[in-house]
């Protein structure tokens, strides 16, 4: 692995979107930006020779644009720019494993082509063994968001998720917040209706149990503005709502062994659909 924040681009309003945004995760870093432009091979169509050098120089002249782009907007940043050939998904996993941190694009619920478009993206979410965030080409809120988001499953080991998030918040100096999402299970029955103390008392047991899993990363990020609170409902719903006025939303993704490959959670592939706000999703052992 080395130091260096990675972009896949490819042109689209997504990708441009995604390079800008890395380039200031780059400076956060103190770290090189690497573009990477992947070149999809074998599925790549036969094409006249002229029509191939004309695909050539734009691909040249989109490195080019966004390396003269990031210098001017952050003048001591170091960029580097790789061309590579292959498998897109696949040629942006290599890379991603090898970066701190990859920024893709992302066109969420966007129709046909933004499905296709998407999978590539989902792809590598779901294989990479680094975080990777997503960013929207377009943001429409009326500010850039308040704080970072952060899904956690108190149930589950999270180590990575936790330093992951503590890190970005220190870098960025924006307070984080904690989601727990929870329900009563159903043997509770008429019994949680009647007594809604049942409820509180879960959910304050909750929040207990949430404080005690952030505490030690309190005290070393002691800068760091911590809230912590468990929600009840789904906790895919709860993510969506909260990453409305999110700066980022951050959540963990856990590695499945199943026939079709790679898999991300339920939860995980709807914020990434769903949530307005860049979303990093970074992978639990």
């Amino acid at each position: 692995m080395t130091a260096q924040v990675t972009v896949g681009l490819d042109g689209s309003d997504e990708s441009l979107a995604a390079a800008r945004w890395a380039a200031t995760q780059a400076v956060l870093r103190e770290v090189p930006l690497r573009l990477v432009h992947v070149e999809e091979w074998p599925n790549t169509p036969e094409v006249p020779l002229t029509h191939a050098r004309t695909l050539d120089e734009r691909t040249e002249r989109l490195m080019r644009e966004e390396t003269d782009r990031a210098r001017k907007n952050h003048p001591d940043l170091e960029v580097v720019t790789e061309h590579a050939r292959g498998r897109a998904a696949e040629e942006l996993t290599i890379a991603a494993n090898e970066a701190d941190l990859t920024v893709l694009g992302s066109r969420g619920l966007g129709g046909v082509r933004g499905f296709l478009v998407g999978s590539v993206s989902l792809a590598v979410v779901g294989a990479a063994r680094q975080p990777v965030v997503l960013v929207r080409a377009k943001d429409d809120r009326a500010g850039p968001g308040d704080g970072i988001v952060v899904g956690v499953d108190i149930h589950h080991p999270c180590e990575a998720l936790l330093a992951f998030s503590f890190s970005e918040a220190a870098r960025k100096g924006t307070p984080l917040r904690f989601l727990h999402s929870w329900t009563l299970p159903a043997s509770y029955g008429y019994a949680a209706i009647m007594d809604p103390g049942i409820g509180e008392e879960l959910g304050s047991h909750l929040l207990g149990s949430l404080d005690d899993l952030l505490e030690p990363w309190r005290k070393r990020y002691a800068g760091v503005e911590v809230e912590a609170k468990p929600v009840v409902g789904s906790p895919a719903y709860q993510l969506v709502e909260a990453s409305q006025t999110a700066q980022l939303v951050i959540v963990g993704r856990r590695s499945r062994n199943v026939p079709l490959g790679p898999h991300l959670g339920h939860v995980a592939h709807a914020v990434i659909h769903h949530s307005p706000a860049p979303v990093a999703v970074v992978p639990l052992t």
